[in-house]
Order: C-alpha cells, then structure tokens, then sequence
C-alpha cells in the first residue's frame, strides 16, 4: 500500500535558494527604512529570513525554502505553526467578537479560561489576571508581591531574563538591554543561578550540596547582607535566554523553602517552561514545588499574543476593584486561542511526546559530544534542548564564532536552529514544536552533526 503523501508539517526541508534569499533582503532593506532599530538585528548587519507561512514543525520562508523548525518562534508554537484547531477558534471567536471592554464589558472565552487556568495550575492557584505579553503578566506578579507583602526588593538570578518592559527589565540580568536605562526598578537584586555547567562557586554537583540555593539563604540571613524588605524571588524553572540552563531538581525545592521560612512570595515564570516544553505541563512539576505566583505566556496560545498571572486567592485579595486594567485585558480572540490550545496539548498528548522525544534528541546529542572538540555541554529537559560550544573542553572558553557557523551551516541544510544566545553568544538552543515527527527530529540531528563536522574543518 503507498504512503499518502506527507503534508506541510510533517515535511524535510526543501531549500531552492541559499537564505537568506532575495526576497528576505529585499525586505529587510524595506524595513530598515521604516522600523525602529531596537526591534531587530538588522542594523548590526543581520539579514533576517523573513516567513512567510508555517504549519506544524514546518516554516516556509518568503523565497520558498520548506525548513524544519528547532526554534518554535522562541518556544511558542508548541501545539504545531498555524495549528487548525486554534485557527478554527480564533476564525470562529472574530467572526462573534472581535473586541470587548477590558473592565466594564467582560466576554465568556475570559470566564473560560481563567476556570481552565485554575483547574491545571498547580496547588491552591485559582485567580487569573490575564493580559496581552510576558513582560506585562511579570510586572503585574512583582507588583502583586509588592502589595500583598507590604516589602519593596525582588531577588532575581544571574542569567534570568523576565522581559524588557520597564519593571520585568529590572528583574532580567542581561546587561546589554539594562544599562542604557539605569536605575532600574529600587531593591531588585540578583543572585548565582543553579548552573552545573559553569558554577559561579567552582564546585561540582552533587558535592556541592546546590551551594548556590545555600547561597541565597546566606543573603537573605546575614544581617550586613545589604538585601532587606524582601518581598519575591523570581526564577525560571530552567533559564531561557541564560541558555537552556537546567538547575538540579532540589534548587527550586530549597529556594521556595527559604522563601516561605521568611514569608517571601515564590514567583516562577514560566513563560517559556509552560505548556509541555520541559516534558511536564509547568516547569515547577520537576522539582515538585508549586510558586506563589506563576506567569505564563507564549505557549498559553501558541502564537496569539497572551499571557497571564496566576496566584491564590488569599494572594489576589490585597488587589482593589480596577487597580491594573488595560484595553485588551483578557481579549476575548486571545481566550478563544488559549482554550483551544490547551485543548491540543492534551488531546495530543503533546506533554508526553515532549518528553518522549526529548529524551531522544538529547540522547542523541550527548553521544556526539565524543565525537566533535567543540561541544562542550548538552542539556534540556522535554524538548527544550541546547547545545553549548567552547574552544576547549576543559578550560570551557565559549566558542561564538563556532555556534555562529554551526547555526548558518545547518540553515543552508534546512534546519532552522537559529535560537543562538546565552551570555557568551556559544549556546545552540532548540524548542521546536511538539509536534514535530520523529523523522524530522533525526534529520536534526544528522544535520547538526554534518554542520559540527563542516565547522570544525574549517575553523
């Protein structure tokens, strides 16, 4: 019998033109004409491939090229690019309701989703507050820490990112986005995140018995520590923009103690975590912890832009009527979106196929570490997966240029692995949809592997 024919989604890549091809540049010098330079790479020189259309793990540039997708526009898509399902919804939603009043108007999708937001959050979290992007649902969570505790610092880790609106920029430890615009938001400190990889204390898991939540506690506990009034931590359950870093699972579990010995709220955000990435629905599960206040947002409806805060209710009531509002407060089209795309996850089982596949793609990762100088570390959880590069396996001097080629070789292949980042520009990080297929997921590897091999003959 033959096979039906695959359908976009499910497709190897098909590359007709080197990208980035004419028609990328032809619009990245259209744009650069008329966007602000903050909001892309272009002015440093990058030309963008421009998309021009996506369905499952599959993206199809404006010139034509089919790739397959290890990025998920920054770990969004995790119900599949343009999923039907969360089509339909939002084609049904608009037709109904476009637009409704934030405060005075409320639509039934917003009633919808806050019930289904209380029924899968973990613990006792029950109230939503749901908003349009990340960095608002974070600056919502330290102001809602801020009032409920009456304190004023906000702890935060080297390495974490929470986003660039003003407050969740103060948060985020990026130095390149912060420094322009100091001082920041008064009494947010940071603190070593758990990285195993490159350990701020030199030590080595386990043997360190997590120094680093150790660490906290100290800060948090000496009296000349010069952190007082603290009223939240805030940490991802794995980093993102720091580099995929994934702390032991008793971090967390140690960090949410010393928090509530002291009557600190735990704030996780879980913007990229959420929705299956890590191979569990929330991040937090791993660690078998459960935050005060959790943020979501990307995957809560894989593409339509949304996000929310979640916090108990004894938590919630320190909030008067019509405190924090804005126009598109729980947009009734954005609901739609999330429902049917908490739907898909389970209907697919896409939490479990996370993690099944995951295991797979790091697994398989880890054993071409033997094989090439210039991978020094790979870790992940579900399929959340990166890659680290370095010039020296044992001094673990970060190799940019490296991951620079590696990305650019396998994108001339038809991978799309383009996610480069981390604080020394060395880390390969992959959050393809879960919907990609185990097929496209072994033509990943072998194209990382053939792309590692180009490179290091060459540099």
């Amino acid at each position: 019998m033959e096979q039906e024919p695959k359908q976009l989604g499910e497709l190897l890549p098909r590359i007709v033109v080197e990208p980035p091809g004419p028609r990328s540049r032809q619009l990245a010098e259209r744009l650069s004409r008329h966007e602000s330079p903050a909001a892309s790479g272009i002015k440093k020189g990058d030309i963008p491939v421009f998309w021009e259309r996506g369905r499952g793990a599959n993206v199809v540039d404006v010139d034509g090229n089919v790739y397959v997708d290890m990025v998920g526009g920054f770990a969004v898509t995790v119900a599949g690019h343009s999923n039907p399902c969360i089509v339909e919804a939002i084609k049904q939603q608009s037709e109904k309701l476009l637009h409704s009043m934030g405060v005075l108007h409320p639509n039934v999708p917003r009633v919808e989703l806050a019930e289904k937001l209380a029924e899968i959050t973990p613990g006792n979290l029950a109230v939503s507050h749901i908003a349009s992007t990340g960095g608002e649902a974070v600056d919502l969570a330290l102001k809602t820490a801020r009032y409920y505790t009456g304190r004023h610092t906000v702890v935060a880790f080297h390495g974490g990112y929470h986003g660039k609106t003003w407050a969740s920029l103060a948060v985020t430890a990026k130095n390149y986005a912060r420094e322009p615009w100091q001082p920041l938001l008064v009494g947010a400190v940071h603190v070593p995140y758990a990285n195993c990889y490159r350990c701020p204390f030199e030590a080595s898991y386990p043997d360190c018995d997590v120094l680093c939540a150790r660490y906290l506690e100290y800060v948090l506990s000496f009296p000349d520590s010069a952190v007082s009034d603290v009223a939240a931590v805030i940490a991802e359950p794995v980093q993102g923009v720091g580099g995929w870093i994934v702390p032991p699972p008793e971090f967390l579990r140690r960090v949410v103690e010393i928090c509530h010995e002291r009557g600190i709220l735990f704030i996780a955000d879980e913007i990229i975590t959420g929705f299956g990435r890590t191979g569990r629905l929330f991040g937090t599960e791993h660690s078998n912890v459960v935050p005060d206040i959790l943020v979501l947002g990307k995957g809560l409806a894989c593409g339509f832009p949304i996000s929310a805060m979640v916090t108990t209710r004894e938590i919630a009531a320190c909030w008067e009527s019509e405190q924090h509002t804005s126009t598109f407060l729980g947009h009734p089209v954005g609901c739609a979106a999330a429902l049917a795309s908490i739907k898909e996850i389970g209907d697919r089982g896409l939490v479990q196929k996370s993690r099944e596949l995951g295991s797979y793609f790091k697994g398989a990762l880890e054993e071409m570490k033997g094989r090439h100088v210039f991978l020094g570390d790979v870790r992940g959880l579900g399929l959340m997966v990166a890659m680290e590069l370095v010039k020296d396996k044992q001094t673990k001097e970060p190799a940019p240029e490296a991951a620079t080629q590696v990305v650019a070789t396998a994108l001339r292949r038809g991978l799309m692995a383009t996610l480069r980042g981390g604080p020394y520009g060395n880390c390969i990080r992959m959050a393809p949809p879960l919907t990609i297929t185990r097929e496209q997921l072994e033509f990943a590897v072998k194209t990382l592997d053939e792309s590692l091999t180009e490179v290091e003959s060459s540099l």
